[in-house]
């Protein structure tokens, strides 16, 4: 892999836009995020700013992204800082200090290369930097391909799940990882 993993800048907003946008259009996007292509399209280049500052600056949000020698973005992670006593995504409160690692997204021309092994270590170390000693994610029940990843990545399923947005019917399982 040859490959540049680093934070964003907030300046980069139309390339994180662009990406996003991507992401949403591949055909396990139903599965794996939790808004579609059609709302994602619609928002105002300020909320694309708003979202490319809070991820590049600060401690509460941080987006990796892989750059490609020509200067192009493979793919992406966002990890996020979740808070104990806060509610989370789902309106569960968080029992403790963690990371959260979502929006995983890596081209499809570039799957399999090591670049979400490589955006995943990145992401990892960002959190382990701030002295959290969990991460977790949620992998929809029918993403087998993610699953695994995850799984060969050492995260390890908790048992939990939440209902999956969007997919009635469906649940989301949560897998963490603690810190070596």
């Amino acid at each position: 892999m040859n490959h540049v993993i680093r934070s964003i800048r907030a300046d980069e907003w139309p390339a994180v836009k662009e990406l996003r946008l991507a992401a949403l259009r591949d055909p396990v996007a139903h599965l794996a995020f939790l808004e579609t292509y059609e709302q994602s399209a619609a928002r105002p280049d300020s909320f694309w700013r708003e979202r490319a500052a809070g991820a590049a600056e600060g401690d509460g949000a941080r987006q990796f992204v892989a750059v490609e020698p020509d200067g192009g973005w493979a793919g992406s992670v966002v990890m996020l800082v979740e808070k104990a006593g806060q509610q989370d995504f789902f309106d569960a409160v968080i029992d403790q200090d963690q990371g959260h690692l979502v929006g995983v997204f890596v081209r499809a021309e570039h799957r399999g290369s090591g670049v979400t092994d490589a955006l995943v270590d990145g992401a990892l170390a960002w959190a382990w930097e701030r002295g959290l000693d969990r991460v977790r994610l949620f992998v929809h029940e029918k993403n087998g391909r993610a699953e695994a990843f995850y799984r060969k990545t050492g995260f390890v399923p908790t048992g939990g799940s939440v209902a999956s947005q969007g997919n009635e019917g469906t649940r989301d399982l949560e897998f963490v990882i603690v810190r070596p």
